[in-house]
């Protein structure tokens, strides 16, 4: 079992390493970009393996206005960052641990204890292809090199916190409570786990730098109505939206005004605010971010990659999508795997 301090000195090492040569250029370009705002999805994810500690050390060097955690349960009802409920997507899981796989053939967090969970080595995605890993974007950190691990929560908020701390920067959360129904009907309350570890770190009004995401609009009505009331907290809340066919009533005339009852702010996936119909000869805005706007929700869609075939073919490059959606949709921050290219397109824009 790999010990917790090796973790640490990983991502304290690259972190002092690249802040250094970082963070004292970026201030200015925060304080630049008035409203607009950069989201690292899954942290700085297009260079370092997903939600592992180095990826979020290095997004907030990279001057990310905030940084994503998803946030799932354990066995023993630990609360720890990782995109999936199921492990073996970014883990070694299948080989430490082949005889845990369940009928599904999936290996998940809530079948392990966080104990056990530390274990494991974090790699880049891959997906498995005649049995063998096959990494999802060749481009990126090479798989089964280096050391990181799965984080908890609590270390997440940990790290950026003290980071706040040490450099006077004030960089926000965007913790996204994963597949509530699913850890319900394990018995697992992971909203109000989630509150309530929020609540002891510190975040308790719409003011502190977070917003508190999830795709279940059920789930997000209840930690309206319900958790925030039990914990004595109010935050902003974000409804996510993925495919129309799913959240076809919010996407109506009067859907935005509905969720504005519970909901501060949206995350449509990208090709509902600018349709993937779209030709550079005919760019197709939808009205969800003139809609959210006139009901008073923020729109933060996802996800921006930079990786080949991610930039739609009506964009002429990454630039030029940040440009449309930024500006010509009018959005109001944007998920992306690649923090210092947003950062960077934002401050030149200015």
């Amino acid at each position: 079992m790999r010990s917790c301090p090796l973790n640490l000195r990983i991502f304290q090492l690259f972190g002092v390493l690249l802040m250094t040569a970082t963070v004292s250029s970026l201030l200015p370009a925060q304080s630049a970009r008035s409203e607009k705002i950069v989201i690292a999805h899954r942290g700085a994810s297009g260079y370092l393996p997903e939600h592992t500690l180095p990826a979020k050390a290095m997004a907030y060097a990279m001057g990310a206005d905030y940084i994503e955690q998803d946030v799932v349960m354990t066995k023993d009802d630990q609360l720890i960052v990782l995109h999936d409920i199921t492990l073996d997507r970014t883990t070694d899981v299948a080989d430490r641990y082949p005889q845990r796989i369940r009928d599904d053939g999936r290996f998940y967090a809530i079948d392990f204890t966080l104990e056990e969970i530390r274990t494991l080595n974090a790699s880049e995605g891959f997906n498995l292809v005649g049995g063998e890993k096959q990494q999802r974007y060749e481009q990126r950190f090479p798989m089964a090199t280096s050391s990181f691990s799965v984080p908890t929560f609590a270390e997440e908020i940990e790290l950026i916190q003290g980071l706040n701390r040490s450099t006077g920067k004030d960089v926000g959360i965007y913790p996204e409570i994963k597949s509530p129904e699913f850890h319900r009907e394990a018995g697992k309350d992971i909203s109000t786990a989630v509150v309530n570890l929020l609540k002891h770190y510190g975040y308790t009004n719409k003011s502190d730098k977070i917003y508190l995401q999830t795709f279940s609009y059920e789930e997000l009505e209840m930690i309206s109505t319900q958790v925030f009331p039990a914990a004595g907290v109010e935050l902003n809340l974000v409804q996510l939206i993925g495919s129309e066919d799913s959240y076809r009533w919010m996407l109506q005339e009067n859907g935005m005004t509905k969720l504005a009852n519970h909901a501060d702010g949206i995350g449509p996936e990208k090709g509902l605010v600018v349709s993937r119909r779209s030709t550079k000869g005919n760019i197709e805005i939808s009205e969800l971010v003139s809609r959210a706007h006139e009901a008073g929700l923020k729109v933060h869609p996802y996800t921006y990659r930079l990786d080949a075939g991610q930039v739609p073919q009506y964009a002429n490059d990454f630039d030029d999508l940040l440009r449309l959606h930024y500006f010509e949709a009018d959005i109001d921050g944007a998920f992306t795997d690649f923090p210092d290219r947003v950062v960077e397109f934002l401050k030149a824009v200015k």
